[in-house]
């Protein structure tokens, strides 16, 4: 399964994100990011790529300050 994970510079709002995710009913994972991003608060959410454009809508909703990326 192909996925994408989603980049926060900051602890709580990755965490935010991911309990909002849940709500929305989309698996996703609280994993360390890739030390090759280098850009963040050492956590990302990885989530099924098929599930890109909820996360979008989320982001583009929300407007998180720390948002740093998806890859």
């Amino acid at each position: 399964m192909n996925y994408i994970i989603i980049v926060f510079r900051a602890r709580t709002e990755t965490l935010s994100f991911a309990n909002i995710l849940r709500g929305y009913g989309v698996p996703f994972q609280i994993i360390n990011t890739p030390r090759n991003l280098n850009l963040s608060c050492g956590i990302s959410v990885k989530i099924p790529s098929n599930k890109r454009d909820i996360a979008e809508e989320i982001l583009r909703r929300r407007k998180f300050e720390s948002f740093a990326g998806i890859y």
